[in-house]
């Protein structure tokens, strides 16, 4: 990362809406793979990492212009309670972003793909404490720790992805607000480094804690560092009146990319109900006239998601 560059901004201009991609995790399930693990899909990029490079290719070749790095659940502190040493865990800090990284590399260098496009971005996925614990408090954000403590838990792994190739940091399915705080203090450790910071929500106006929305927002209005900010991991039902709360309160660009709707049951680390029908195209539209400009999926949606919100006619990208 360089000091004093918003990629975000550059894309923008260059097509008005930044495609995200979809799920990481999920999707490497519906492949095959076994999941079920406090690491999540960071229990593959010990064992299987080119199942990785393979998702970050579909949702290239579905119109995404981001990969995000499977970071979200890979930790210092949690690659060390399953025995593997500091210099291992940053080696597979690393990794994640290598992988993105070819992955868009070798997608790029097809110039026909290049057509209409932008060079893709590799967003390096830092996920929320609650993802660290495994235990669905990043659908809580009822931390035993304060901000402090956030502060030193997040720093290292910043430290190894802000130092990355990556382009930007994901800041992902924050809970609260005095994470996004942590989060955001963190952030000017390292000025190089640009962010976009995502609230998961539990309803259209407060986040997963119970803070409104457009409080949160506007306290970061002011970090120079924060390149966007937005939901994710959130029903889709949602999306809409958030996006507009959050335009009370920011002029940064807008990122949205819900989940597909279903509920995740943390006892059993299962998402459940029924599969709910999400017409992404008619979303992607409603969103981008509200105010969205980073436009994706999370858990659960898959490459024929994004497809559809890359080919649904928005400003930039018809």
């Amino acid at each position: 990362m360089h000091a004093l560059e918003d990629p975000l901004a550059k894309h923008l201009a260059a097509q008005g809406v930044i495609v995200l991609d979809g799920a990481l995790a999920t999707e490497l399930e519906r492949r095959g793979l076994a999941l079920r693990d406090p690491l999540w899909s960071a229990k593959v990029l010990i064992e299987h990492p080119r199942a990785i490079s393979d998702v970050h290719r579909s949702y290239f070749e579905a119109g995404a212009d981001v990969a995000t790095t499977a970071s979200y659940q890979a930790t210092i502190q949690g690659f060390a309670q399953r025995g593997l040493s500091r210099q291992r865990a940053t080696e597979l800090l690393q990794l994640s972003v290598r992988l993105a990284c070819e992955a868009r590399d070798d997608f790029w260098a097809d110039v026909e793909r290049r057509a209409g496009r932008v060079r893709p971005l590799v967003a390096a996925s830092i996920g929320s404490y609650g993802a660290f614990l495994a235990d669905g408090s990043e659908f809580r954000g009822d931390y035993s720790i304060g901000e402090p403590e956030l502060v030193e838990f997040h720093r290292e792994r910043m430290a190894v992805l802000a130092a990355s190739e990556a382009d930007v940091l994901a800041l992902e399915t924050v809970p609260c607000l005095a994470e996004a705080r942590a989060l955001s203090r963190l952030l000017r450790e390292f000025p190089g480094a640009r962010a976009w910071l995502a609230f998961s929500c539990r309803d259209e106006r407060h986040t997963c804690h119970g803070e409104l929305l457009v409080d949160c927002a506007a306290e970061l209005e002011s970090s120079a560092q924060i390149a966007a900010i937005g939901v994710n991991c959130t029903a889709p039902r949602f999306v809409l009146p958030l996006v507009r709360e959050l335009a009370r309160a920011t002029r940064k660009p807008i990122a949205v990319y819900p989940n597909s709707g279903e509920r995740f049951d943390a006892a059993t680390r299962a998402w459940c109900d029924a599969p709910q029908r999400v017409d992404f195209a008619l979303h992607a539209r409603r969103w981008y006239d509200a105010g969205a400009r980073l436009i994706g999926g999370c858990c659960r949606t898959t490459p024929d998601d994004i497809r559809a919100i890359a080919t649904a006619r928005i400003t930039g990208r018809a």
